[in-house]
């Protein structure tokens, strides 16, 4: 019974590292990544579709990303709804592609940039902890309702515990390596 408790536990926080590390991807750096384009949707004949599902996306360089749609009709669509979003860049259209030059940021926007990876780094942790929260609250109702023995419950606490350590640290780690990827000119 525990067990599964302990590993429903472990399957949230395992979802929220992942939401971080997409979270991560999509903070642009100065180096050309396709993760930026993944939240700009363009609408396709009435429906949103993301741009990666619409094009071809190729980086040629480190610096420039190109987005080459496979229907040429939407190209305004496409550069209409990257210069809406919140990436920061402007496109340019050439007629049958988009270029995306990806200049360095200041030192003032890498600063932000970091702030922004620790307010993410900050959520997720929160959001373990309060997977653990949960783990042990069902456990304590568990025991209440005789299911666990006091010896179970104290060893599945401990369990999530370590858990819950496990995935900090991971985060930690995550955001110091974006910290420094940032942070690099």
């Amino acid at each position: 019974m525990s067990s599964e408790v302990i590993a429903s536990a472990e399957s949230v926080m395992r979802k929220r590292l992942d939401n971080l590390e997409s979270d991560f991807n999509a903070v642009r750096t100065g180096r050309a990544s396709a993760a930026v384009l993944d939240r700009i949707s363009v609408d396709y004949y009435g429906t949103a579709t993301p741009i990666t599902q619409l094009a071809g996306i190729k980086s040629p360089e480190a610096n420039l990303l190109v987005i080459e749609p496979w229907d040429k009709s939407i190209l305004h669509a496409v550069e209409k709804a990257i210069q809406s979003s919140d990436i920061g860049i402007t496109p340019s259209n050439d007629g049958s592609v988009i270029r995306l030059p990806f200049p360095p940021p200041t030192e003032e926007r890498r600063q932000e940039l970091v702030k922004q990876c620790h307010k993410y780094a900050e959520e997720t942790r929160v959001a373990v902890r309060n997977a653990r929260r949960d783990a042990n609250s069902k456990l304590e109702h568990m025991k209440k309702d005789s299911e666990i023995s006091e010896d179970e419950l104290h060893a599945s606490e401990a369990e999530i515990q370590k858990l819950t350590d496990r995935f900090i640290k991971e985060i930690d780690a995550m955001l110091s390596r974006k910290e420094a990827e940032v942070m690099e000119i």
